[in-house]
């Protein structure tokens, strides 16, 4: 004879029988990332990236931020770029939200983050655009890149108010680390002086932007910066440059000497440069609505000219 089961046992029993039907259930269909949610990947040497993805449209345009800056340097892009295109902002390794776990802190060690980066939007074209270190660092990019295959190819790179020392030799090591002392002695208070200067902006500049930048750069790791901006300083652009085959186009302020095209170009016959006046390092977010019409119709001229993918 069957004995009944006490009573105390069988709410027990009616929440296990629940738990089972649940999990015989087929899961729910994964719901579609929203815009600009933080995704994550992991490069070859363990180092994590934030990303984060707007728009659906072709090509990918990776969006690359400068010495201790961060994605977040190219909101003011983000709306008009991802109603045609597909738009990814990434933290480089060491800055922002991104891992700190190397010790090479080097342009091709950059690139190769972007490179990372874009290897999540496979079979797809993309056109790299750096502001400042970015435009080196989307140069070695563009070297990691260059065999993704037809109908994802590297289209074109841009920089943005960068590239301009292109065909000069580097200085002397003596005389770059000279130049770094005064950031080792005091890393926060010789960042602000630096991003302050005249070389940064004009004299029409928004104080409160210009406190807003230098504060914010000068909040980057020291421990990271300042090996990347010796990287920088070093960084030897012929190897990438002899394999870059696409069109290389600066977007660049008018602050400072002249650029020497005619220099630039002996090294990077693909060299256009041009030039927003009145402008100062950062226009992309201190004159956006000047900026951003320049920016989409060198994207738009770099989409016309490429071969239309085979598709077959």
């Amino acid at each position: 004879m069957t004995r009944a089961l006490p009573k105390p046992f069988l709410p027990l029993l009616l929440a296990l029988a629940l738990a089972l039907a649940a999990c015989s259930k087929p899961a729910p269909p994964s719901a579609a990332v929203a815009d600009g949610s933080p995704r994550i990947v992991t490069t070859p040497d363990l180092v994590h990236l934030e990303y984060h993805v707007y728009g659906r449209g072709d090509p990918v345009i990776l969006l690359v931020h400068g010495w201790s800056c961060n994605s977040s340097y190219w909101n003011a892009q983000i709306p008009p770029l991802a109603a045609r295109y597909t738009v990814v902002t990434l933290d480089l390794g060491g800055f922002g939200a991104s891992g700190r776990n190397r010790s090479d802190w080097s342009m091709a060690a950059f690139g190769a983050d972007v490179a990372t980066v874009a290897g999540e939007f496979r079979g797809r074209p993309l056109i790299l655009v750096g502001h400042s270190m970015g435009g080196p660092v989307v140069i070695e990019a563009a070297r990691i890149l260059r065999d993704r295959g037809p109908g994802a190819e590297v289209l074109g790179v841009i920089g943005v108010d960068t590239m301009k020392s292109l065909g000069r030799p580097v200085p002397p090591r003596a005389v770059i680390e000279a130049s770094l002392a005064p950031l080792r002695a005091d890393f926060i208070g010789e960042t602000r002086r630096l991003i302050s200067g005249p070389g940064f902006f004009t004299a029409n500049s928004d104080p409160v932007f210009v406190r807003k930048i230098a504060d914010d750069m000068s909040r980057a790791s020291p421990e990271v910066a300042i090996p990347a901006m010796l990287a920088m300083q070093t960084w030897d652009p012929a190897p990438a440059l002899a394999t870059l085959r696409v069109p290389l186009v600066a977007i660049n302020s008018d602050l400072g000497p002249p650029v020497d095209e005619t220099r630039i170009r002996a090294v990077a016959p693909t060299f256009r440069l041009v030039t927003v006046p009145g402008t100062g390092h950062f226009l992309m977010m201190e004159a956006p609505e000047r900026f951003n019409p320049v920016l989409e119709r060198e994207i738009d001229a770099l989409v016309t000219a490429s071969p239309a993918p085979d598709r077959r």
